[in-house]
């Protein structure tokens, strides 16, 4: 019987021993911090997505052809608008030349004209005192009036010679007279009249022009 009970009391011992051990690790546990967990081996990158690059090297490109067909335009544009100053100016141009060759032909016709007008000039100018108020002669009066009311719609002018200087590019001198009166290259009378259409002249004037006075001494 006694050597039952020392190895009872060794086993109860071991076993006391050994709970207590249990719950010193259980406390050691609790109260240590939980170790660290080892990171993860860092995992390869993905490779990164190449569409924003794309997108941008086609936005790009959209621009660039933008820009071009833009300077297309404007070079288009640019010859448009002289190919229409230059058909204007073609067109001004070819009016003008007509309007120059009709105006020309007019004065032309007109130019033969003017002998008849000296004529009735010239007729009612020696025209006998006793003749004056005939009906008929009126009807020659008329006609002559119309003839100059034609003359002035065309735009033909007489050319002023009445107290004028002589001027060669509107005058044709006839004679050249000493007077005293006048001064020297002054117009002293008409003796044909001249006409002009616009700034063209139709027919210079024929004049008798004054000269200095020579001395006798």
């Amino acid at each position: 019987m006694s050597k039952k009970q020392p190895e009872g009391a060794v086993e109860s011992l071991s076993e006391e021993m050994t709970v207590t051990e249990e719950a010193g690790q259980e406390e050691k546990t609790e109260g240590s911090p939980a170790p660290e967990e080892t990171p993860a081996e860092a995992e390869p990158c993905p490779e990164q997505d190449e569409g924003p690059t794309e997108e941008v090297d086609e936005l790009t490109t959209l621009r660039q052809e933008l820009e071009e067909q833009e300077a297309k335009a404007a070079e288009y544009l640019d010859g448009w608008q002289r190919a229409r100053a230059e058909f204007a100016n073609y067109k001004k141009r070819i009016e003008k030349e007509q309007e120059d060759i009709v105006k020309f032909a007019n004065g032309v016709f007109i130019a033969r004209l003017l002998p008849v007008i000296d004529d009735f000039e010239r007729a009612f100018q020696t025209l006998p005192p006793n003749l004056m108020g005939m009906t008929w002669l009126e009807g020659i009066a008329l006609i002559q009036r119309k003839l100059q009311m034609l003359l002035e719609q065309e735009g033909v002018t007489a050319i002023e010679t009445e107290g004028q200087m002589f001027d060669p590019a509107l005058h044709q001198a006839v004679t050249h007279e000493e007077s005293e009166e006048h001064e020297e290259g002054q117009i002293i009378g008409e003796v044909q009249k001249g006409y002009k259409m616009g700034d063209k002249v139709l027919r210079p004037s024929l004049v008798r022009v004054a000269k200095r006075v020579t001395s006798n001494e």
